[in-house]
């Protein structure tokens, strides 16, 4: 376990695609959000010592951001599709919202509104046991679709009212043009 981003952390955050954010309330309660993007515009590295995350539009929940004013600790995981090791980063962090910081993170022409500035204090390597175990990049391992509702439908499930087909073909276009 290092303090700092090194050559292999650098190299490792710039090839993922994926990350997961924990946080946790004020209560103590935890929180983890998947947070994904291209590789190279999930995360950028300023020095050894810090990172962005830009805050993309996603459910509008806000829980992560809500989270961090009052406790300001994250945890982040890493993944690279093929790789079974994680990196593992955890430190303190600080919502920044200055245009010169938000601009290099710009996709498809709009900057972030804000983004996590996260300030390391903890960064390894994480073993490839659990997701050899999980066989999680395995095609064999791949669940079809079908056996599983749509997301649609188990928000009308749960949310008395709710239209599963309406919720499914507004996430899909929303998925389609409000990715940034």
């Amino acid at each position: 376990m290092q303090d700092r981003l090194d050559v292999h952390c650098r190299n490792f955050i710039a090839l993922s695609p994926l990350c997961v954010i924990s946080s946790s309330r004020a209560d103590g309660r935890a929180d983890a959000s998947p947070r994904g993007d291209l590789p190279g515009s999930l995360a950028r590295v300023l020095d050894d010592k810090t990172l962005l995350l830009p805050d993309r539009p996603g459910n509008r929940r806000l829980d992560t951001l809500t989270n961090l004013l009052e406790r300001p600790y994250v945890g982040l995981l890493f993944f690279v599709p093929g790789m079974n090791e994680t990196l593992r980063i955890n430190g303190r962090e600080e919502i920044v919202t200055a245009p010169k910081l938000l601009a290099p993170l710009k996709v498809r022409g709009k900057s972030p509104l804000s983004a996590l500035a996260v300030t390391v204090e903890e960064a390894y390597l994480h073993c490839a046991k659990a997701l050899v175990r999980a066989r999680i990049w395995k095609p064999e391992a791949r669940v079809e679709r079908s056996r599983f509702p749509t997301y649609g439908q188990v928000l009308a499930d749960q949310i008395a009212g709710a239209d599963a087909a309406e919720i499914d073909a507004d996430s899909a276009a929303s998925a389609r043009t409000d990715l940034y």
